[in-house]
């Protein structure tokens, strides 16, 4: 054999050497790029299944307290309310008689009140704004602490998905703080940046040492859901400097 036949051969044979090793380098890559898709997929999947899941049990637990607050209505409001019908009515003097009447209209008012909060249709008919400002009333009115809301309406339009997790954040903060923190006040700001809005909820209590692991998972849980809809939770926290929480949610 020739030097010319033997360099044609080996060229020959590098060249299907080199075709072989690109096949197998493409058919490597596909596979590879296949398993990364599929990996893709489940993890979208299991994001789509905990954002499911996680939007379930705000809802439940939403409901429960919807329920337990309609309960304590019956009883409370609405039971003295009928008590004081029932004796205006039962009455022989006219002024009481239309007393009961009036009881009656108010009666009617408050149970249709009720029933609209027995879903959670109300969700899509308050903004974010009102129903922070409802909660702070209420906090108001039980005369725990002072209040103070600061809003510039960078929450006005959301998901209904956005819109109940953090609802059930803020509740979550707003009892933690009133449970835990004996707060003479409380402020809440809304406000937007660049890439983000955010809610500021701040108490002067008596705050806690955010080094020592708590017991409880509640701070983990509402960090979650708001990882849940895209969402970030802070706090810090120090013994005697009250607590400060931040929700961030992008655009």
């Amino acid at each position: 054999m020739s030097e010319q036949e033997s360099q044609f051969l080996l060229i020959l044979f590098g060249g299907i050497f080199f075709a072989f090793l690109m096949s197998v380098f493409v058919v490597a890559m596909v596979i590879i790029h296949r398993q990364q898709q599929v990996r893709s997929r489940e993890k979208l999947n299991q994001i789509k299944v905990e954002h499911e899941k996680t939007l379930l049990y705000v809802e439940n637990e939403i409901q429960q307290e919807t329920l337990t607050h309609i309960g304590r209505e019956l009883h409370d409001n609405i039971g003295q309310l009928l008590s004081l019908a029932k004796i205006s009515l039962h009455s022989v003097k006219p002024e009481r008689q239309s007393e009961g009447k009036e009881y009656i209209n108010q009666i009617i008012k408050e149970v249709r009140v009720l029933s609209k909060s027995l879903n959670l249709d109300w969700v899509e008919s308050v903004s974010l704004d009102d129903f922070i400002q409802q909660q702070l009333d209420k906090i108001q009115r039980t005369g725990l602490c002072e209040v103070q809301f600061q809003s510039d309406g960078s929450f006005l339009e959301l998901k209904k998905d956005q819109k109940l997790v953090l609802i059930r954040v803020i509740q979550e903060s707003l009892n933690n703080a009133l449970k835990h923190a004996q707060p003479s006040k409380i402020a809440i700001q809304v406000s937007q940046h660049d890439t983000f809005r955010k809610i500021e909820i701040k108490d002067d209590g008596k705050g806690f040492d955010t080094t020592i692991q708590s017991q409880g998972s509640g701070m983990y849980n509402l960090k979650k859901r708001m990882e849940s809809i895209g969402g970030k939770f802070y706090l810090t926290s120090a013994v005697g400097n009250g607590t400060h929480i931040t929700l961030e949610l992008p655009f």
